[in-house]
Parts: C-alpha cells; sequence; structure tokens
C-alpha cells in the first residue's frame, strides 16, 4: 500500500513539472490558403516588384501572410540596396562577426532580413542590422529579403528585432530615436497614440540621457521610472521638449548619487550594490505597490524627480549599514 502511495507520489510531481500545454484559439482565424497566393502584377505588390527590378535585385515570390492579410514580397537584392533604419540601436562588431562566422560554418544565409520601402525610397531594414553587417563580411552579393509596402512596420523594431536581445540601453536608445524621427514627421503624433513602438514611457527619458551619457546607469533608476513615468497626451516635439528637462534632473540625481556612492566607498563599503541602494533610499514612492497596467503614476515625474534630488542631497550616510546593502542585494539576486 505504502509503494503503491509512493509512485502516485511521483507521478503527481512528475505531472506538476509538465509544462503547461497550450491550448488552441477556439476562432480560427486568418487566411485560406487560396488567400493567400499574391501574383507579382497584384496591384498591391507591384510597385514594390518595379523597385526590386530598379535597384538590380530579383523578385522571387509574393503572398498576403496569413494573419492580417499584409502583402509581402519575397526577393533577392544587392546588398547596397539596403540600410539598417536610421533610428536602429548601434551596431555590434563582435556580435556581427559572430554571426557571420555561424553563417558561414552552415555555407547559407537562411534568415531573410525584414524590409520596408524607406521615406527616401530606399529599402530600409528594422529587423536585421547584425545579420546585414555579417553579410558584409561574407562578401555577400544579393541577400535574401521580406519586403513590405508598409513602412509603419519601421517602427516596431523592439517587437521585430529578436535576433539579439536588447539591453535596457539598447531599447532606451532606439525608442528615443524613433520618437525624433516621429517628431519631424509627423508633429502631431502624440505619445500616446504610439504606445505600441515606443513600448514603455521610462525609454523615452533614460533614452535621452543615454544621448548625453553612455554610461549611465539606466537600470537602478528604471524601477522608479515605471511607476511615475506615463507616455503624454501632448504632441511629440513637447513632449520631448518635457522629458529633456526630465533626463537633465536624472542627470543631476545621478551625480549626486556617485557623489553618494564615492563617500560610502571612502568609508570602506565595497558592495556591487551601493547604486541600487542609494537609489532606493532616495526613492519617493518606493513603498508603493505597483498594479500591471496602471495608467495613473504612482506621483507625478516632475514631483518625483524633485524629492529624489533632495533626498539625495539630505542623504545621511550616517543611517548606512552593511546589514542594510545585504538585503538590497537578496533582492536584486531574487529579481534577476
Amino acid at each position: 500500500m505504502a509503494a503503491k502511495k509512493k509512485s502516485a507520489a511521483k507521478a503527481g510531481a512528475r505531472k506538476a513539472r509538465r509544462s503547461p500545454r497550450l491550448a488552441p484559439n477556439a476562432v480560427k482565424r486568418g487566411l485560406s490558403a487560396t488567400e493567400v497566393a499574391l501574383a507579382l502584377d497584384h496591384p498591391d505588390i507591384a510597385p514594390v516588384v518595379e523597385l526590386v527590378r530598379a535597384a538590380g535585385g530579383a523578385p522571387l515570390g509574393a503572398y498576403r501572410e496569413p494573419l492580417g492579410g499584409r502583402p509581402l514580397l519575397l526577393a533577392s537584392l544587392p546588398f547596397s540596396a539596403v540600410q539598417p533604419t536610421p533610428f536602429q540601436r548601434d551596431l555590434s562588431p563582435t556580435h556581427a562577426k559572430k554571426l557571420a562566422v555561424a553563417i558561414e560554418a552552415t555555407s547559407a544565409f537562411l534568415d531573410p532580413l525584414i524590409v520596408v520601402r524607406g521615406e527616401d525610397g530606399r529599402f530600409w531594414t528594422p529587423n536585421g542590422r547584425h545579420r546585414l553587417a555579417a553579410a558584409k563580411v561574407l562578401g555577400l552579393k544579393q541577400i535574401t529579403v521580406l519586403i513590405s509596402p508598409d513602412e509603419s512596420l519601421s517602427y516596431r523594431i523592439l517587437a521585430l528585432n529578436t535576433e539579439k536581445a536588447h539591453n535596457l540601453k539598447d531599447k532606451s536608445l532606439e525608442v528615443v530615436r524613433m520618437a525624433r524621427n516621429l517628431a519631424k514627421r509627423e508633429p502631431a503624433r502624440t505619445e500616446a497614440s504610439l504606445a505600441a513602438e515606443f513600448e514603455a514611457a521610462e525609454l523615452l527619458t533614460l533614452g535621452l540621457v543615454y544621448e548625453k551619457n553612455l554610461r549611465f546607469g539606466g537600470g537602478a533608476y528604471s524601477p522608479v521610472l515605471k511607476k511615475v513615468d506615463r507616455l503624454s497626451t501632448k504632441k511629440l516635439p513637447e513632449g520631448l521638449r518635457e522629458r529633456t528637462a526630465y533626463a537633465a534632473r536624472l542627470q543631476e540625481i545621478d551625480n549626486e548619487v556617485k557623489r553618494i556612492v564615492g563617500e560610502l566607498q571612502a568609508r570602506g563599503m565595497k558592495s556591487p550594490y551601493l547604486r541600487s541602494y542609494v537609489v532606493a533610499r532616495i526613492n519617493p514612492v518606493r513603498f508603493h505597490k505597483a498594479k500591471p497596467g496602471d495608467k495613473k503614476p504612482a506621483m507625478p515625474i516632475a514631483q518625483a524627480l524633485l524629492r529624489m534630488v533632495s533626498a539625495a542631497k539630505k542623504f545621511d550616510l550616517s543611517r548606512v549599514n552593511m546589514s542594510d546593502l545585504a538585503f538590497v542585494a537578496a533582492g536584486a539576486e531574487s529579481a534577476d
């Protein structure tokens, strides 16, 4: 009897460890096979076909993507005809070289670049900068691309670009570059109307700081900003001007934090969590429990940043002890 119970317990444990099954959507969506096929001379794709041929490329086939019905063209383009979007993240030469080595090892460039028609009539890739650089390293004459006539896809970088994981600096710089570009092209648009493109309000603020200081430790301030920063309903140019002031205030706070960290280190405290500890201590909303999808900030961002500056200038070094730092370190490790 005991053996049966033990066996049943083991079976239950195995069942608990299994990954949950993905249930199919009850409603079937998208196009049928006959609706997916698209002729090269179809009006929805013919202009792109002509652009490809004019660039010295070759159209290979067209179709409608099966979810939203967007027309797409599979084509071969000369390497020189494709450029990254002007607001994309900075290239990592190390990653591009590693990618080139991996492609060389398989002797196959299998993954097409996602490409759109740029505003200047050229072809832009919002998803594939490192593969494009790898193609350059390999000396490829032609690259395979998947072209969309819909230029708006170029602003969905964060959603599309999965070939190299974004860190906070990458994301922030891309988002603020997108915002600057759109502020010129569509100045009547608001931040709130571009929530899908920008992903999070704090990325805009952090991006403005990173533009001035690439060594800025944005990770320490992200938890604060998540609670107080929200996408504005103001027009993009005005919103960027306002955020420039927030970014300057954030840099001022960081200068004070560096001063405090330096003084703590001079007292013999060498913990790698000193910056996070100091920022947590001056965070005016640290006890606020954020809820997913909160539209209302815990505190207006301008007020929060002003209070952080004041708290940093009044920081009491005598109240810091190693047990506090150990608590911060444990929290940081559990978050990882």
